[in-house]
Parts: C-alpha cells; structure tokens; sequence
C-alpha cells in the first residue's frame, strides 16, 4: 500500500497516464484524487466516470458529447466529460467495461488529444489527463476479445496495483477504528471498541468484499448494537455466512472446501475404525484357539495389533509370522486362557453417531490446546468459523 500511495505520489506532477488496478472495494477511486490534487491541474476540473454505469448506447454522448438531432432525443447540443474536464483530470473507472467502438474513440483522445461529436465533423482539441481504474484481468480480456491491446498499453503507461485488505491485514482493526470514530462522530454517540478475540476474528476475516465491506459492518454494528464493547459472538453475527470467505480461515483455504473436508474426514474415520475392529475381531479369535500364546498369523495382522496395543505394556505373547518370516513380537496388555477359563463378559455397543464423535473430537482439541480456538481448529483441520459455529451448536462449554 505504502509503494502504490508512493507511486501516485512520483506521477502527480507528471501528465503520464496511470491505469489503477486491483479488487472490487479497495479503494482505487482515492488514488486518482491523490494524482489530480499534487498535480499542476489541481485548480482545474475533476470528473468520475463510471464507465459500467452508462448504458452503452449513450457512453458516447456521455464522453464526448452530441449534436443537435444527431439521434432520436437530441433536441439540443451538449458538451461530453472530455470537453468539460479540459485542462484538468478525467477518472474513467471500470474501464474495462466500455464498449470496442468507444474504446477506439478513447485510444485517439489518448493519441492525439482529438475527438469528434456524435453527429460532428468537426474535430475538437482537449487537454485532459487520464485516470483508468478496473476490477478485471485486461490481459485475459484482450484474449477473449473484450479488450484492445493497444489501448490497454496506452492506458498502462504507470501501472498502480492497489492490494485486497485480506492481503494488508495490520492495516484491518486500524480502519475499523478510523470507521468507528467517524461514525461515532457522525450519529453523536461513543465509538465501540472490540476485545482482543473480536480483534483476531476481525483480522483472519477474508473480506471479499475489502474496505468498502469493513465500512458497511462497522456501521451497521455502530448504529445498532447499544453495547460499545464488542466480542467475538457478537462480531459473528455481523460477519456473512453465505460464502467461503464468510468467518476467520486459515490462509490458503476457502470455508467451503473446510465444510466438505471435515465431513469427508468423519466418515473416513468411522470406516476405518468399523475395518480395524472386523479386522480385530478375527485375530482374537484365531488367538483363542492356542492357549499357548504361540499362533502363526499374516503379517498385516501382527502389524495391526502392534499399532492398535502400541502404548501398552509388553505381553509374553509371541505371534509368529508364515514360514520364512521373521517372528513379530506383539506389544498388548492381554493374556490368553483356555476356552473354558474365559470369563462371561457383556458387550457394550460403541456408539457411531457422527455428532457424538463430533463433539468428543472437538473437547479434545480444545483441552489439547486449553481452550485455544485457533490451535483447535487447526488441530481439527477445519476452520475457525466452523469451530465457532460447532461450539453453539452443541452447545460446548
């Protein structure tokens, strides 16, 4: 941001022209002011255009003007922005938006500093400086045809890149401040404040739509909330949940693919715990059948019963392997009686309610991690909204 702001500051005083890139509601309509009020045309006109916002069928009139009768409606003449921004700057914005035909117009302006009326013969001179800003990928727009080349080369004679607010996040909790006061000051009421928590939520947050979504929240939360001390909870509630950049996610993962993941990831883990214990079941049984201890069984299942009785203390039991095989030695806390000095037990279901799993899994990582949201999210490998969300759902203490 500091290299952009600089940029704009070196071309001020410069005629060059400057196409301002970047996201939707980063505030590309800032750098041009910056440019127009350090430049020597300061005292002169500045206009906006919204280049989306004019319907195609007078962009044409709207920038250069018309003649009297040059189509149905023009009853009278009228100067366009070009003519009327002569001597000063012109901020086309979204400018990937304007028709081919007018594009050519432009590129002359840009050229020449020459243009013609609708409806005219008569060339006319302007000096105007140009200003371009768009949300699009020109390159990838001149390869589907939406876009002249040479124009975007024209336009892109100093190009300044305007980063998302996701990617300048020390800069987030010191906008929400700048809002909050302002507001404050504006409605006549104490600005609101955020704990810590609030604070990291409000800085992992996506913000798809940048400064100008940031702006929006702190005032919807400024006129609504009475309370001025805001916390995490209640910083929830203002944060979008439709969509994958909705609560705080780690970088590089989008909340959609962490909902998917997570479900994926439980049922994977009832599966291969339903394989382990037929698997379990039927080397118990070829073990009982030898009260000796000593009984030849596959590889994979020796490695089985190694990994699930790892952390337990080490049995006389010796379990060997088919014939030229090394014998495994098994690590279990059993011991084998004859079959008739087995003791009756009772068997106890196991539950495999996904929500009991759920919630057991999420307990452990939060006491794994004493209660640190952020570790047990990452510890869970969901996101941090999903853990929030999970929280009040099952109702965690």
């Amino acid at each position: 941001m500091n290299r952009a702001i600089d940029v704009a500051i070196q071309v001020a005083p410069t005629d060059l022209t400057v196409l301002v890139t970047g996201e939707s509601g980063t505030g590309k309509e800032i750098m041009p002011q910056i440019i127009h009020n350090l430049s020597a045309r300061k005292h002169g006109p500045y206009i906006a255009v919204n280049c989306g916002a004019i319907p195609e069928g007078t962009i044409d009139s709207e920038l250069f003007g018309h003649e009297k009768g040059s189509f149905t409606g023009a009853v009278d003449s009228r100067k366009g922005y070009f003519e009327v921004a002569n001597g000063g700057t012109i901020f086309l914005d979204e400018v990937a938006e304007l028709p081919l035909q007018t594009q050519v117009r432009l590129l002359r302006v840009l050229e020449t500093g020459e243009f013609i009326k609708v409806g005219s013969s008569k060339v006319i001179k302007t000096d105007v400086r140009i200003i371009a800003a768009t949300n699009v990928n020109i390159p990838e727009a001149i390869r589907k045809g939406k876009f002249r080349e040479d124009l975007y080369y024209r336009l892109n004679t100093v190009p300044i890149s305007i980063p998302a607010l996701r990617d300048r996040r020390d800069d987030v909790h010191l906008l929400f401040r700048k809002f909050a006061n302002d507001f404050a000051e504006k409605y006549r009421m104490p600005p609101i404040k955020l704990t810590d928590e609030a604070v990291e939520m409000l800085t992992l947050y996506a913000w798809p739509g940048n400064i100008r979504q940031l702006k929006n929240i702190t005032e919807q939360i400024s006129v609504i909330e009475s309370e001025r001390t805001i916390g995490p909870e209640l910083l929830a509630y203002y944060l979008p949940k439709e969509n994958g950049g909705s609560m705080p996610v780690h970088l590089g993962s989008t909340d959609a693919a962490s909902e998917l993941t997570e479900r994926e990831i439980l049922y994977k883990v009832l599966f291969d715990m339903k394989n382990d214990l037929n698997d379990l079941k039927g080397l118990v049984f070829e073990l009982m059948q030898n009260n000796s201890g000593n009984v030849n069984v596959s590889t994979d299942k020796a490695a089985l019963i190694n990994r699930l009785f790892k952390p337990a203390e080490t049995s006389t039991a010796v379990i060997h392997t088919p014939a030229k095989e090394t014998p495994v030695k098994v690590s279990a806390p059993v011991t084998f009686k004859p079959d008739d000095e087995i003791d009756d037990h009772q068997e106890v279901e196991e539950s495999l309610s996904l929500q009991d799993r759920e919630v057991e899994l999420i307990k452990k990582a939060l006491q794994k991690h004493r209660n640190k949201r952020k570790y047990a999210a990452r510890e869970l490998g969901i996101s941090e909204r999903t853990l929030y969300r999970k929280i009040r759902e099952f109702d965690i203490k």
